[in-house]
């Protein structure tokens, strides 16, 4: 499998200092999403930047289109909470 990183950003200005009712439901299920996503094995490591500026994902896929796929599943960036950038990547070191 390939392996590809994304960028997460908020849409809005103020969203990491006033999220909306809305936006907070969406981001539980993007939490979920990734959580469940990180339990088959797909995720190797996900979060957000704590300066608020960015989060991102990295995750393993089986090509571009599938990598695209699973990106645009994303409740936060399928609701448009978020804007996402994909980058394909290579992990050369990894933690045992």
């Amino acid at each position: 499998m390939a392996e590809y990183l994304y960028l997460i950003h908020p849409y809005r200005q103020d969203f990491f200092d006033s999220p909306t009712q809305e936006e907070e439901a969406v981001l539980d299920e993007h939490f979920d999403y990734l959580k469940e996503a990180a339990d088959a094995g797909i995720v190797l490591l996900a979060g957000p930047c704590l300066d608020k500026t960015f989060g991102l994902v990295v995750f393993q896929a089986e090509n571009d289109e599938a990598a695209r796929a699973f990106m645009f599943t994303d409740p936060s960036v399928k609701k448009n909470v978020m804007m996402a950038e994909l980058h394909p990547m290579r992990v050369s070191i990894r933690s045992k």
